[in-house]
């Protein structure tokens, strides 16, 4: 994973942006892996959770040790993100220790009609990273939209293919992703750094 191409931002939270940050094979596993299909119910929630239904709950592709052998581009990518040289980079933009946490990796296919309240992640969540695969040439706006404190919208990380964003969880990282035209889908990754147990440690790689 390159990390180099990396520019910081503090409006309206700290946040880094970073480009041509993966490899084609990592990059055409994330546009044209098969996700698990189904009927969905956008709420303005991830994984449409907030009516308590929790339909779409059952319809996310985690990576994860039963099925990693058919991703290994993005298993590669995992273990770079558990290598001491990749923990200690972020570590050290985001001002948190990661020594002692999890990666978890999902790829994302958000298609017409999803959307995304402003909300602030769980604390759990040490880092989060996105980064953009545009496969079907969707509109550069798909990007997350950030917030300041009156939720208003104040930025939008374009959706540009091969480039992303991280930050970690506090108290003014108020994200999300209005309602906006989703011609076919938009592929993504969404990984964290998190102090739950995955099976991906970081500790266990050096």
């Amino acid at each position: 994973m390159n990390l180099d191409n990396i520019i910081h931002s503090d409006f309206p939270f700290n946040h880094w942006q970073f480009s041509n940050c993966l490899d084609e094979n990592a990059l055409n596993e994330i546009s044209y892996s098969k996700i698990p299909n189904g009927e969905r119910a956008y709420d303005g929630t991830r994984a449409a959770d907030y009516t308590g239904k929790g339909i779409d709950g059952k319809l996310r592709l985690f990576i994860n040790k039963d099925n990693h052998k058919y991703f290994p581009s993005l298993t590669k990518l995992i273990n770079s993100l558990q290598s001491h040289k990749i923990v200690n980079k972020i570590s050290e933009l985001i001002k948190k220790d990661l020594s002692k946490s999890f990666v978890r990796l999902e790829v994302i296919g958000d298609k017409e009609g999803f959307w995304l309240k402003p909300h602030k992640d769980i604390s759990e969540k040490l880092m989060t990273m996105m980064i953009w695969a545009n496969p079907y040439n969707e509109s550069s706006n798909l990007g997350t939209d950030l917030y300041d404190k009156d939720f208003k919208l104040v930025k939008t990380i374009e959706y540009i293919h091969n480039s992303g964003y991280l930050f970690s969880s506090g108290e003014d990282t108020w994200h999300g992703l209005e309602l906006k035209e989703i011609k076919k889908e938009r592929r993504c990754i969404q990984i964290n750094y998190v102090s739950f147990e995955t099976d991906w440690p970081v500790e266990n790689i050096n």
